[in-house]
């Protein structure tokens, strides 16, 4: 074999090497730029997660305010309500018991209203992080293409 022979495969040898390390530096470089983004949206995804759940928290509390201002408003309205509606009913000719009992009875079904609504707001269901849930699995279906 030549001299110029013998350089030219000894440059090819070494720009193959270089390639090789090149490639793997270019695939490291892409490993390490995927891990980055995939940290980055997990970020993402939880400060949705915390924001969607500080403002459901946010809805639980105004519920809970609900159903305790019905609880104060019904007791309330039956002291006085009550009393004017019984000697009303009473006046009209029933006696005092069953003027009572009408009565009652109307109050309790008005409390049972309350606090079905109130209970329905307070659900799991409807506090669950249901924004956050359809952009993670769009997200993994996203990553899932990629691959």
């Amino acid at each position: 074999m030549s001299q110029t022979e013998m350089k030219t495969e000894e440059t090819r040898t070494t720009s193959g090497s270089n390639g090789a390390r090149r490639t793997i530096r270019d695939t490291g470089s892409l490993v390490g730029d995927a891990l980055q983004q995939v940290v980055a949206l997990l970020r993402g995804e939880f400060d949705l997660f915390r924001a969607e759940m500080d403002q459901n928290v946010k809805r639980a509390v105004a519920a809970i305010g609900m159903i305790v201002v019905g609880i104060v408003l019904i007791l309330v309205a039956l002291n006085v309500l009550a009393s004017a509606l019984v000697a009303a009913i009473s006046e009209l000719g029933l006696e005092l018991g069953w003027s009572a009992l009408i009565v009652g009875v109307a109050f309790a079904v008005i409390a049972a209203i309350l606090a079905i609504k109130g209970t329905n707001d307070l659900k799991l269901t409807s506090l669950a992080p249901t924004r956050t849930m359809t952009n993670v699995e769009r997200d993994s279906e996203a990553v899932k293409k990629a691959l």
